[in-house]
């Protein structure tokens, strides 16, 4: 058994120099290595590291190839039996790696695991990219336990069981090497936002478990819910989770949630002009268009995936929608869903 700790970093020397410390302390180098992976950055990352931080690992990329295709690469390099995908901004707490490992080496079907993620900035709440393990509802809609859409809780220790989940966050994602390899990876297109989602998906649907084990604790930064001030941002979550969507969703419900998605987009697109955020609304146009350009290409690549599917109705699928819910009836909780 061996461990690599995989930091994907751009121009992330202030974020390295503060979280690393706490990786280093709480990762015994008997058990894992740390490896940051550059990401072609142009700051002074890389020489910082070599002279404050000797003992990391490095992995040196000649351009920004985005989230998705920088931890690819980064992969292909590495032979451990388990890799942690693990974002510049998190804190680790100590034994953080135990109990995860110790799950999947007593299942050897458990691919991917996530610890509970909570906030670095109030330590009382969940995170928003991951909390306590993500689900997605019938159209495709990203959900956790421990937040709903925008809305993210305290954490009381209401989700510290274990449990199977749709998607880990890429935050903090414990997977096994030869299976990452061996699926895909994660989708280089998507550049970044969404391809954990898409990836733990594709491993959902081919018959393996993914699990949150809340035992393992870290303390994420992240950036909350969609800016305003980030058109590109809503640009990219419209478009790859259109995208995820038609790779994954089985042939006799595409259609109709194809439509639903439609009416959903659109009508967020006319909350973002009546607000006033006139470009978040045209990035969604942009997505939409983007994905009808882009749904040739993934033809293909869609047709492997429901050839390779052995779980069409997965579990953690919420046969609700998470919109209509949350607007409507008031679910601001992840367990409102299931009274």
């Amino acid at each position: 058994m061996s461990v690599s700790v995989i930091i994907l970093n751009w121009n992330g020397e202030a974020l390295l120099e503060k979280f690393l410390p706490s990786v280093i302390a709480n990762t015994p180098t008997d058990l894992a290595d740390i490896v940051v992976v550059d990401n072609g950055s142009t700051d002074d990352s890389v020489n910082m590291l070599k002279e404050k931080f000797p003992s990391v690992k490095l992995i040196i990329l000649d351009k920004n190839h985005g989230f998705a295709e920088g931890y690819n690469l980064a992969l292909s390099q590495i032979e451990s039996t388990y890799s942690v995908l693990l974002n510049s901004d998190v804190e680790v707490t100590s034994h953080w790696l135990d109990a995860p490992i110790q799950a999947m080496e007593a299942d050897p079907n458990l691919a991917g695991v996530q610890p509970k993620i909570l906030d670095y900035k109030d330590k009382r709440k969940y995170e928003y990219a991951g909390a306590a393990g993500g689900w997605i509802d019938r159209y495709g809609y990203p959900l956790c336990r421990g937040r709903i859409l925008n809305v993210v809780e305290e954490d009381t220790g209401q989700y510290d069981s274990r449990t199977d989940i749709f998607w880990a966050s890429g935050a903090c994602l414990f997977v096994r090497t030869d299976v990452f390899k061996k699926e895909g990876g994660l989708d280089a297109r998507f550049f970044a936002h969404q391809e954990e989602i898409d990836l733990c998906w594709r491993l959902r649907s081919r018959g393996y478990r993914l699990e949150c084990i809340p035992q393992s604790v870290v303390y994420h930064v992240g950036g909350a819910t969609l800016k305003v001030e980030s058109p590109q941002k809503t640009f990219l979550n419209f478009r790859n989770n259109l995208l995820m969507v038609y790779k994954n969703l089985a042939a006799d419900k595409l259609q109709s949630v194809m439509f639903i998605r439609f009416l959903l987009d659109y009508l967020a697109m006319a909350k973002f002009m009546l607000t006033g955020n006139f470009q978040n609304a045209i990035a969604i146009v942009r997505a939409r268009i983007a994905y009808r350009r882009l749904k040739r290409d993934y033809a293909p690549i869609r047709a492997v995936n429901l050839s390779k599917t052995v779980v069409f109705d997965i579990p953690e699928m919420l046969r609700q929608s998470v919109i209509l819910n949350f607007y409507f009836k008031g679910k601001t909780k992840f367990s409102a869903f299931f009274k």
